[in-house]
């Protein structure tokens, strides 16, 4: 609705009014049970009384956005009330995401570049092959869910997971779905989904979200594939690489066949993805692990070392840098070149307070 509309509708309601009435929205579609004073005096952190909350609560039921259904039961929100979800409470969601997707396409340019430069500094630095993978989000946890629609026969659902990564999916639906439906899915959704990570959300909870969307159950399944493959963040792998015709110096590396096959690697880009899955294991030593020969992650490097490094820029977010040369490399100064460059990519993001996150898998840690 227009902006005046919204003002008009929350005329009367000042912000510790709006407060008490999310508080009870909230509170009444996780329990499904009328919503006392006193139990909003404990979910809130207005620090009132429950005799001020009854005050307030009269005041909102005065104006239509509660009832008490039975005398002495607590309230229960009004279609009213729920109007008023939509209305202003949604748009914030919305207006988050706005001011996320800006935020985020700036900030994915600008990893693009520094990642690319990274990769290049250090081969120039080692005369080595390298390779740098774009950060990916782990441990991923659900920020909220907002479902709009598209036409009659789409839904798009906007998944934020935990480090603000973004997706949308769109979602087919067979029948026209009314903004009172999609506000209660929204609500059902986000209620019970909020916070949790994949391994939380089991079939137990999977069954309980589909039992109480009813005929919508269908959609709800969908969502919930949706919600899982963002959690997941299984898409493609961004990967960096630089200096890969710096391989043809060593002659052990040179024959054509073995050359060959290496410069083959680096230029599709898809195997790579091993040596960030390998880097990204737990170990002890600060991030580095070396390969040598027979241990290497990828076929066509059994004749090379492979040195990586697992970088972290908070929120779950990691990646790996590898540099990739004959097994008689300068152990010394690649361990020690990654370290500095592991440690300068780490303290850049910060200063910048952070940046856009990448999407695909990242490697192992040691």
């Amino acid at each position: 609705m227009a902006g005046q509309e919204n003002k008009n509708k929350t005329d009367g309601l000042d912000d510790r009014k709006l407060r008490i009435l999310h508080a009870v929205i909230r509170n009444y579609l996780e329990t499904g049970e009328p919503v006392g004073s006193r139990t909003i005096s404990k979910y809130t952190d207005l620090n009132l009384s429950s005799a001020t909350i009854r005050n307030e609560m009269s005041d909102l039921e005065e104006m239509g956005y509660i009832v008490q259904p039975h005398t002495s039961a607590g309230r229960i929100p009004t279609d009213k009330a729920y109007r008023l979800y939509v209305d202003t409470m949604m748009e914030e969601k919305e207006r988050e995401i706005s001011d996320l997707k800006g935020l985020l396409s700036e900030a994915e340019e600008k990893m693009d570049l520094m990642l690319k430069k990274v990769a290049r500094v250090l081969a120039v630095n080692t005369n080595y092959a390298t390779v740098v993978t774009a950060p990916a989000i782990h441990g991923n946890k659900l920020k909220f869910i907002q479902l709009s629609r598209v036409d009659d026969a789409q839904l798009l659902a906007t998944i934020v997971v935990e480090g603000n990564v973004i997706r949308n999916s769109m979602i087919p639906v067979d029948e026209v779905i009314n903004e009172e439906t999609l506000l209660k899915l929204n609500i059902l959704l986000n209620s019970h989904l909020n916070g949790m990570s994949l391994d939380e959300i089991n079939l137990g909870m999977i069954t309980l979200l589909k039992e109480q969307a009813g005929i919508h159950a269908g959609i709800v399944g969908d969502i919930l594939d949706a919600v899982a493959q963002a959690i997941r963040g299984d898409e493609d792998l961004e990967v960096y690489t630089s200096g890969a015709t710096n391989i043809l110096k060593y002659p052990e590396l040179a024959d054509n066949q073995k050359a060959g096959e290496l410069i083959n690697t680096f230029e599709e880009k898809k195997a790579l993805a091993k040596i960030a899955e390998e880097s990204l294991d737990d170990g002890s030593t600060g991030g580095i692990q070396v390969y040598i020969g027979e241990e290497a992650p990828i076929d066509s490097m059994k004749d090379c070392s492979v040195v990586t490094a697992t970088y972290e820029l908070g929120d779950g977010m990691r990646g790996s840098i590898a540099i990739v040369g004959p097994k008689r490399m300068d152990y010394d100064k690649v361990v020690g070149t990654l370290k500095t460059m592991k440690d300068e990519l780490e303290n850049t993001y910060k200063k910048k307070g952070g940046g856009g996150k990448k999407k695909g898998s990242a490697g192992k840690k040691e």
